[in-house]
């Protein structure tokens, strides 16, 4: 596989609508018209506070990582992939480079978090692979479109496992209450 380019979004609000709308999320919530999408940008959704990146391979657009939290000592993370590109190592590529990325930003970052879905094996796959510990497991936490709710977990990485190249347990079941 070529290398992966990741580029700031600028103004290319077609290429994100086309993006946005042309690909299923099934593990994301909102943001899937051509209005909903223009209404995110024209607030300053993918800017604002946040930095937000293509993931190009081989000159196309195949994923979109999203940092929020951008300022704060310990950012949050959003990332698509395109469904054509899915299940091809480039999550794991992009949690590598987003780790890289933000623990060597001049402010030094604390930790890196980010939730998802307890049914969303693929990218709970992807944390376990990039050194991302599970710290939570929240429990109808994640409100979908469909106004039901799911699980949602809790994944971090921390400055100095990434500096010394380690994954640091967490204490699970320290005190017995």
């Amino acid at each position: 596989m070529n290398t992966l380019e990741f580029n700031k979004l600028t103004d290319e609000l077609g290429d994100l609508i086309h993006f946005m709308t042309s690909n299923e999320w099934p593990y994301h919530s909102g943001v899937s018209t051509k209005e909903q999408v223009t209404n995110a940008f024209d607030k300053g959704w993918y800017g604002n506070g946040r930095e937000t990146f293509w993931i190009e391979l081989e000159q196309q657009k195949v994923g979109l990582l999203i940092i929020h939290d951008i300022e704060d000592s310990i950012p949050l993370f959003d990332l698509r992939l395109c469904e054509s590109v899915r299940g091809k190592g480039i999550g794991t590529k992009s949690l590598v480079w987003l780790k890289d990325y933000i623990f060597n930003l001049p402010d030094k970052k604390i930790r890196i978090e980010a939730y998802t879905r307890s049914d969303n094996i693929g990218m709970r796959k992807t944390f376990a692979k990039t050194g991302f510990v599970k710290e939570g497991y929240l429990r109808q936490a994640w409100e979908n479109d469909d106004g039901t709710l799911s699980d949602s977990l809790c994944y971090a990485v921390i400055r100095s496992d990434w500096e010394k190249g380690i994954v640091t347990p967490i204490k699970l079941n320290e005190l017995p209450f």
